[in-house]
Order: structure tokens, then C-alpha cells, then sequence
């Protein structure tokens, strides 16, 4: 595996290349951007979804970014093999009924595997917590206190 400068994405395959500069300027005015980026038969997982096909992932990141007042992610490290990729990133994002609409960051990294020109394969592995449930009123002080006391 070889890690990546963020910053040096020119050598990257182009499956890989094109990923990492959609996700860093993809927002609710140009979802159109992802069919450069997924297969039409992508197999999309994260902690809450798995979603077989682009047609129903186009669906699923409209109805996300729909919700949101801003979201976006900057990627912090990229280690890929051949057809198959890491990439460690960091995610800003506003919601209006969580954390009082101001930004929640989060940091997660997906597993990524290319078919050609196009991301056939995407797993998002974050912590589920720290992107919602701490940001709910009441429900929030509550896994707050779950993940102390699980620390202590």
C-alpha cells in the first residue's frame, strides 16, 4: 500500500483522482457530480444504509444534502493498492435541528475499490455518535455519559 499526500493527487488512479476532488467540492448545488464518480451498479454501505445501485444512492444524497445548510469534507490521507483505497477524511457539516445548526466535525475514512474510470464499491466507517446522536437534545448528554463512564 502506498499512502498519499493530500495534496498530490495528480499520480492517483483516475478512478481515485476524480473521487477525492468531487467529494472535496461536492455540495447541494452540484450533486450531479457523482455519476462522474459511481458505477451505475456502486454498492454503497455506511453505519446506517447499504444501498445497491447509483440510481438509489443519487436518491440517498439528495434526501442528505436536502437537510443540511453546509457539509464538507476534506481528505486527510489516501493509501491505495492497486483497484483498492483508504482514504481518511474529515467531515464539517450543519444541520438545522442538530447542535443548534452550528458545525459538527467528525473524522472517518472509507474503503473504496475502482472498476475502470468509476467507484464500484464505497464503505463509510465512522462514529455514528459523534456525527448525530451526541448533537440531539437530551439524547446527547446521554451518550456523552455512556462513552465516559466506557472510558473510565
Amino acid at each position: 500500500m502506498e499512502p498519499v499526500s493530500p495534496l498530490k493527487v495528480n499520480h492517483l488512479p483516475l478512478w481515485l483522482e476524480q473521487f477525492i476532488e468531487t467529494y472535496q467540492k461536492l455540495g447541494t448545488d452540484n450533486l450531479g457530480l457523482l455519476s462522474n464518480i459511481y458505477a451505475k451498479d456502486v454498492v454503497f454501505i455506511d453505519p446506517m444504509h447499504h444501498i445497491s445501485g447509483f440510481d438509489n444512492l443519487e436518491d440517498y444524497f439528495v434526501s442528505l444534502y436536502t437537510n443540511l445548510t453546509s457539509c464538507t469534507f476534506r481528505v486527510d490521507e489516501v493509501i491505495y493498492k492497486g483497484q483498492d483505497a483508504a482514504i481518511y477524511w474529515t467531515m464539517e457539516y450543519c444541520h438545522p435541528k442538530l447542535n443548534k445548526n452550528k458545525p459538527v466535525t467528525v473524522q472517518g475514512h472509507s474503503k473504496l475499490r475502482g472498476y475502470r474510470d468509476k467507484v464500484i464499491y464505497h464503505r463509510d466507517y465512522l462514529d455514528l455518535g459523534a456525527m448525530i446522536y451526541e448533537h440531539v437534545p437530551l439524547l446527547g448528554s446521554v451518550v456523552k455519559l455512556i462513552k465516559q463512564r466506557a472510558n473510565a
